[in-house]
């Protein structure tokens, strides 16, 4: 449980392949930059944003509320 992985690159864990390609994110490649970035999923398991590291919960908080309409 507690175990490293990849996020990026060709051995990268399912999990972030799948959060990559579903918000990849504004740069000019997918790759997860730094830690604390952050990955908004639906209730549905559908990646719906993707924030970089300076962004706070309080910022994420507003959309929220959109999930369970």
């Amino acid at each position: 449980m507690f175990a490293k992985i990849d996020v990026n690159g060709e051995n990268a864990a399912e999990l972030y392949q799948q959060l990559r390609s579903e918000q990849p994110g504004d740069g000019d490649t997918s790759d997860v930059k730094w830690n604390f970035e952050k990955f908004l999923v639906n209730p549905a398991g559908q990646t719906v944003a993707r924030w970089d590291t300076g962004t706070t919960p309080e910022d994420i908080a507003a959309q929220l509320p959109n999930l369970m309409a």
